[in-house]
């Protein structure tokens, strides 16, 4: 069940609601191990599109019931009480011998070693049912799931790749029309026991008249910092808040859009933003340390995610600092339509989605 902590601030009470944990059983653990050596068997990997196109179906017979409750009512929970995330903790064993040392950055990641690992996300993705899909704007493509990992080069960076500042919350693709719907990330190694931050809309008391103009189509949203922003691209505009006026969703960069000093908001949009981003920042909730094999489920229109700073390879036991493998994380995403975004996919491959920022698609298709 959600849980509720009360925040005072300014002599402010709000609501804060937390995310759901879900303490995954050994006999759950077992069956979606199981699940996922039998689905390696007969796919190979879980890239295989028939996998893919199946997977709704496969995650109904494979998964345990107690799991795919849970991800069904999730996905079309939208109510003033759904924070947004699920926390699977234990979801799969993860072999770190079979790992290995962690590699300098994602492109020398082998990918072969997270392969019953992304069987078992896709399953997760498939419960709710939504299906995995992957971005050009992520690292050209790059597959279904890709491996976030601390690169030295890239530490200061507002990225997955950075580590030494945090990572501020943020809805995964904020710049693009067709985000994501749904996040996974699965944890192979966090030896430097890095505290993941959810930011959940639904953590207001109440949107209130005074962020009504969030709805309202005024608000620069850069792309991140793995891309570059175009002159004409900066004056496109749309809301941080859509949908249901009393219940939003939300599409939200603090990064990009507070703290980008290369992206002028006007002076309303830049006001609105302040305000919002002064009470969202004290709804951030930073109580959960992922241990390897944890899952967290993210619906990307309800909730932002980020990463507390932290020191890659070093990890702190009673006050002394030792060295340690760096983290892993591995993300994937889904939608639950590909009908809706066709106009922004390849023409031979409705999974790939080729949009570039807010309804506007790479040239070079």
């Amino acid at each position: 069940m959600n849980s509720t902590q009360i925040l005072d601030k300014d002599c402010l009470t709000a609501v804060k609601l937390l995310p759901t944990v879900i303490e995954v059983t050994s006999q759950e653990r077992r069956m979606i191990k199981d699940a996922a050596l039998h689905l390696q068997k007969k796919y190979g990997t879980y890239e295989n599109r028939d996998f893919i196109k199946h997977v709704h179906q496969l995650a109904s017979y494979f998964l345990p019931e107690r799991i795919l409750n849970i991800a069904a009512d999730f996905a079309s929970d939208f109510s003033e009480n759904q924070y947004g995330a699920l926390v699977f903790t234990g979801l799969m064993e993860i072999d770190q011998e079979e790992i290995g040392s962690t590699p300098p950055n994602w492109q020398s990641a082998d990918y072969s070693k997270f392969n019953l690992y992304g069987f078992a996300c896709a399953l997760i993705h498939g419960a709710l049912p939504s299906k995995p899909v992957q971005y050009y704007s992520q690292r050209k493509g790059g597959g279904l799931i890709h491996a976030i990992i601390p690169d030295e080069k890239m530490k200061e960076t507002q990225t997955g790749s950075g580590s030494s500042t945090d990572l501020y919350v943020h809805t995964e693709d904020a710049f693009l029309k067709h985000q994501a719907d749904f996040l996974s990330f699965m944890y192979v190694r966090n030896e430097e026991q890095v505290p993941s931050t959810l930011y959940s809309i639904r953590s207001h008391e109440s949107i209130g008249e005074k962020y009504r103009t969030l709805f309202e189509p005024i608000y620069k949203i850069p792309k991140d910092a793995n891309l570059e922003t175009g002159e004409n691209e900066e004056e496109t505009l749309d809301s941080v808040l859509y949908g249901n006026t009393n219940l939003p969703f939300m599409r939200f960069d603090a990064a990009e859009q507070l703290f980008n000093s290369s992206i002028r908001q006007s002076e309303e949009a830049q006001h609105t933003l302040h305000e919002f981003w002064e009470e969202a920042r004290h709804l951030i909730y930073s109580g959960f340390t992922p241990q390897a094999g944890d899952v967290i489920l993210v619906n990307n229109h309800l909730c932002a995610h980020g990463r507390s700073a932290f020191r890659a390879g070093v990890r702190n036991i009673d006050g002394i600092e030792q060295p340690c493998e760096r983290r892993i994380m591995l993300r994937m995403m889904s939608k639950v339509s590909l009908i809706d975004m066709r106009a922004h996919t390849l023409t031979e491959d409705p999974f790939f989605v080729i949009e570039e920022h807010l309804g506007k698609n790479f040239q070079h298709f």
